[in-house]
């Protein structure tokens, strides 16, 4: 059961059950909604999530956590609020990552792809404020299973 590196074992340890490998490009297929993050694995208390973009998202704020983006095809685009009020976007394409930091108000927008991104379990995917109103294109998820 596994090998030694500098004195420690490598393999499962007692009690755990290994993940089974998930291909991204496979479970993206499985799905079609927009802004409807499905969840491929967990890394310790954060959920690793695929979603497809098309459209405008909303304008949130996640004030305990960052967001990180990659995108995994297409072009991604993310608006962010700035402390004087005004807005600059950063434009993504496949193979670029950005994180948005905690506390600052992001709007994404897309003319078509899919990401991944990395956030703690319990993220919902629309922001902290329960009181913004939410296109019919967007989930209001904690993510959801594959």
């Amino acid at each position: 059961m596994g090998e030694s590196l500098g004195g420690a074992r490598c393999g499962i340890l007692a009690g755990m059950t290994p993940a089974e490998p998930v291909n991204v490009t496979d479970a993206l297929a499985r799905f079609t909604d927009v802004y409807s993050p499905r969840i491929v694995a967990r890394v310790n208390d954060y959920d690793v999530r695929i979603a497809h973009t098309l459209g405008e998202h909303v304008w949130h704020t996640h004030e305990h956590t960052d967001e990180f983006f990659l995108v995994l095809d297409g072009r991604f685009d993310v608006a962010v609020r700035q402390p004087d009020g005004s807005e600059v976007t950063v434009h993504l394409q496949r193979g670029d990552t950005y994180v948005v930091p905690k506390g600052v108000e992001h709007k994404p927008s897309s003319t078509g792809g899919s990401i991944l991104m990395f956030e703690p379990t319990g993220t919902v995917t629309t922001g902290d404020d329960e009181g913004v109103a939410i296109p019919e294109h967007v989930d209001r998820t904690v993510g959801r299973p594959l």
